[in-house]
């Protein structure tokens, strides 16, 4: 039989570092890794660039691609990490559909995230939109496979803080994880 995969949706706000940690996991532990914000179609990144926070119609369709991405790779075997916003349970759930998912909800202020934000160079996502993300942003529930990382502190402690829940959830279930590299 062949062992369990895992699949890893780093979550959170904008700006809470869901790149830099996705980015982390596959270079450390070898995951193949996906960008959440590739899978919007033009409509929703022309919506945000405009300062439009997305409805959950916007969002269905999208949250369906990234979990058809990870299905399609658990069945060939491949471990994924992919990042996504992932704020509300029920968007939690479309993700999960039908694969086992592990959540890292990267937590932070809304002031720390604002600052980090409004430094991003580059991204559509414009720093005015991060209210309206906190409030529709549901924590993870008991039932939830995932763990909350606190983005105080430096990048590098984030991440390493990210790597230890997800060897730790690996572990935890039985699944192998390479050794994990500096």
């Amino acid at each position: 039989m062949d062992a369990p995969h895992m699949h890893i949706v780093v979550m959170g706000v904008a700006g809470c570092g869901k790149s830099t940690v996705t980015e982390a996991i596959r270079d450390r532990l070898g995951y193949e890794m996906a960008e959440g914000d590739a899978f919007h179609p033009q409509a929703n990144i022309d919506k945000m660039s405009a300062g439009i926070p997305l409805t959950d119609e916007d969002r269905w369709p999208w949250l369906r691609v990234i979990n058809a991405w990870m299905a399609a790779k658990d069945a060939i075997g491949v471990d994924t990490v992919v990042s996504s916003s992932a704020l509300k349970r029920s968007y939690r759930d479309v993700l999960r559909k039908d694969i086992p998912v592990f959540f890292v909800h990267l937590t932070g202020t809304p002031e720390l995230i604002g600052e980090r934000l409004a430094a991003r160079k580059g991204h559509f996502m414009p720093p005015a939109l991060l209210p309206s993300q906190f409030a529709i942003l549901e924590p993870l529930e008991a039932d939830e496979p995932g763990v909350e990382v606190s983005i105080e502190g430096s990048v590098e402690e984030m991440v390493d803080r990210a790597i230890d829940a997800v060897v730790a959830h690996a572990a935890a279930c039985g699944i192998p994880v390479p050794a994990v590299a500096a």
